[in-house]
């Protein structure tokens, strides 16, 4: 669009919010424009920095006027659909995180990490349940589902989330909890960014003092032999134990957090245990100072059961890949409490993440549910598929509700009913 035609509302636009405001040609916009996703070049027609909920309110009241969608960025680790032609929103300087240790709670801006969390609850003995990565968004791990070394004691990171703040397409600064705005509280708990800009969250923490997690090498010649054993093993695993079993590299790992001792730890991981490790990083640490590795989900599936067939074919896979990762997920996430969010496929307790291309994972296909994880999706046409049907309906007839001119499209979209 030319320069001049720009002007004149990105300078309206910079008298109603208090954060900086960027446009084509600007110092700042292609640093504020990028992901960490390397194949999106997105160009948004502006870029708005939040400073807080004020700030978000008054930018999509004048992407409405200017009939422009809004997308919504953080730290953009969860950027899959460019925001070409409209207004990012970027929320990352709101980032303010205020723990009551009494009451368990952390109150936490849209632009938080996990490390800022992690840093302020760990002095009371308290953590979240977090990523993987201290650098991923507390928002947009939250909304989208939200798995992480807790989940198998305490649930979902949705599972987890007790209130939200959220600006709808209309401008208006609600509170979603089970009592006010019930249906949007419920949407906000697995459905993603598809229903508004979320400007505070309030979260459940969890008394954690030290944990026994790591990764112990095996030679890959172990490969299916700890994979069967896995299988049989994991649905008795206690929940304290998250576990996984990952293929790379001419080695099999067995890569876990336990929320507890290392002879408790040692004694849980032991029908996992085929030998002597070539390497074992398991240690006692805090909560903040855990650091198993994980597989980039550049293709993840989900499985009812791991038969034989399914692990020769998870070996041969891990032959054309980086990794390959086998997870079992159960626990507290699979027993939802009344009005759980909807967040994926509780009832299906496998998973297999391959670091590598669609053609070496696709020997995956004929084994698998179909069905996907909203924080591992990369296709912005297959989001239907990180939930069940009945959850999906509902999810678009809150979208109705909220959204029903799809303002917040530049996401993995749900369409309005």
């Amino acid at each position: 669009m030319n320069q001049q035609l720009i002007a004149r509302p990105v300078a309206d636009l910079s008298r109603l919010v208090r954060g900086p405001v960027h446009r084509p040609g600007d110092d700042e916009y292609d640093t504020q424009r990028a992901s960490l996703n390397p194949s999106f070049d997105a160009h948004p027609w502006v870029i708005a920095e939040a400073t807080s909920a004020a700030d978000v309110r008054a930018a999509v009241a004048w992407a409405r006027v200017h009939d422009l969608p809004v997308a919504v960025q953080s730290t953009g680790h969860g950027t899959h659909v460019p925001s070409d032609g409209g207004l990012l929103l970027k929320t990352t300087r709101m980032r303010t995180v205020l723990v009551d240790p009494d009451r368990r709670i952390a109150k936490v801006g849209a632009g938080a990490v996990w490390g800022d969390v992690l840093a302020a609850a760990a002095p009371f003995g308290l953590a979240p349940v977090s990523g993987s990565s201290p650098t991923v968004g507390v928002a947009g791990f939250t909304m989208g589902g939200g798995l992480g070394s807790l989940s198998r004691k305490h649930g979902f990171g949705a599972d987890n989330l007790l209130r939200a703040d959220v600006v709808t397409a209309a401008g208006d600064l609600v509170t979603a909890t089970p009592d006010r705005n019930p249906g949007l509280f419920w949407a906000v708990r697995g459905g993603g960014g598809n229903f508004g800009v979320t400007t505070s969250l309030e979260i459940r923490l969890h008394p954690v003092a030290e944990v026994f997690a790591g990764q112990a090498l095996f030679p890959i010649s172990h490969a299916a032999a700890l994979l069967t054993a896995y299988r049989d093993y994991a649905p008795v695993m206690p929940d304290e134990l998250t576990c996984t079993i990952a293929l790379f590299g001419g080695y099999v790992a067995v890569r876990a957090t336990y929320l507890g001792d290392e002879g408790e730890a040692r004694r849980a991981l032991r029908p996992l245990w085929p030998g002597a490790p070539v390497r074992d990083t398991f240690a006692e640490v805090t909560y903040p100072q855990a650091s198993v590795p994980g597989t980039a989900p550049r293709n993840f599936e989900l499985f009812t059961s791991v038969s034989d067939e399914l692990v020769d074919t998870v070996i041969g896979v891990a032959s054309a890949a980086n990794a390959v990762e086998v997870r079992y997920w159960g626990g507290a996430m699979a027993r939802p409490a009344a009005g759980a969010g909807p967040v994926g496929h509780r009832d299906v307790p496998f998973s297999v993440t391959v670091d590598g291309p669609e053609s070496a994972a696709s020997s995956l296909w004929p084994h698998a549910t179909g069905g996907s994880f909203l924080n591992f999706l990369h296709d912005p046409a297959a989001v239907e598929t990180a939930y069940t049907a009945a959850d999906y309906q509902r999810l678009r007839e809150i979208k109705s509700a909220c959204d029903p001119a799809n303002v917040f499209q530049h996401n993995m979209n749900i369409r309005p009913a």
